[in-house]
Order: C-alpha cells, then structure tokens, then sequence
C-alpha cells in the first residue's frame, strides 16, 4: 500500500465524516442563534430555554436526514469493501 492510497483513504474518510455532520451542525448553529435573538428580545435567561429548542431541532434534523445519512456510509462502506484486496498488499 503505497503512501498516496493511504492519503487518499483517509481524505474520502474525513470527507465523508464532514460530509455527514455538515447538515446537523448547521441546523444546530442556525437553531442557537434563533434561540439567542428570541432571548434577547424577551429577556428570558432560562439555560432550558437555551437548550431545549436545540436540541429538539438537532434531533428532528437528525431523523429527517437519516436515510441520506445511511445512504452515503452504505455507499462509503462499500466501496472501503469492495477494494479490500488493495489495501492488503
């Protein structure tokens, strides 16, 4: 296994790893400010308030993006699989 395939492996492991937090990140990125500008213009500073609605928006996120999520690491998976006489060498 030369230097370059194993580069390579790891490059389409992190890409799929970015790949597949990307979305969730960005709906918990985007719930946080919306909760944070609903706090500043109520003056509510309740934590639960904070983290309630994040983590609900994660979740749903979560469940709506599974099967594009499963999808991608079959594909990731398989492909790992499908080349594994190469990497033995």
């Amino acid at each position: 296994m030369t230097p370059e395939s194993v580069i390579q492996l790891v490059r389409e492991a992190l890409l799929t790893a970015l790949l597949l937090s990307a979305p969730l990140l960005a709906v918990g990125f985007l719930a946080g400010i919306v909760v944070s500008f609903v706090q500043i213009l109520t003056s509510i500073q309740d934590s639960a308030f904070n983290a309630i609605p994040r983590l609900l928006a994660f979740l749903a996120a979560f469940i709506l993006s599974m099967p594009w999520m499963l999808q991608k690491m079959t594909v990731y998976m398989v492909s790992i699989l499908g080349n594994l006489g190469r990497y033995g060498n």
